[in-house]
């Protein structure tokens, strides 16, 4: 018989820009790998099923969501970025988590704007509760900032 799987649903933390599903699913794995083991790690079956719009579905065997939960929780980053996951559902079936992803409301209600900030020219993304991101233009690097409206009304 083939084992009973169990999907989660998890809100990605920025918004923008998603992780690589193949990134997601190494920083997954190393990271249920660390809190249990690797014996415990082939058991779960830890997997990316999509990764976009802010939300990712992730697979495990039933019986492991709580332990698979735990450790996404305890993910901080992704390739070199930090990240944070929030598990917001569980189901037996992707449909059904799909159908949430679609009744809740979106997330990314952003304002995009160039932006002069400390002798730097930014793109700011303004997000609802007074959360703005600034992306350094530039090609040879970027630098991401957290601020929040009245980190730029101070300056």
């Amino acid at each position: 018989m083939r084992a009973k799987k169990r999907y989660i649903l998890a809100r990605i933390e920025p918004l923008q820009p998603d992780p690589d599903p193949k990134e997601l699913y190494l920083a997954i794995l190393e990271s249920v790998t660390g809190l249990f083991g690797d014996a415990q790690a082939a058991r779960m079956m830890p997997g990316v099923m999509t990764c976009g719009a802010g939300y990712t579905l992730i697979r495990c065997v039933r019986g492991y969501e709580v332990q698979l939960r735990i450790a996404l929780l305890t993910l901080t980053s992704v390739a070199e970025r930090r990240i944070a996951l929030h598990p917001v559902a569980t189901s037996g079936t992707m449909l059904a988590l799909r159908r949430r992803i679609a009744c809740m409301r979106p997330l990314c209600k952003e304002t995009i704007s160039p932006l002069h900030f400390r002798d730097r020219d930014y793109l700011a993304r303004r997000y609802p509760g007074q959360k703005v991101d600034l992306l350094e233009k530039g090609i040879k690097r970027q630098e991401l900032l957290f601020l929040t409206q009245d980190d730029l009304e101070e300056t």
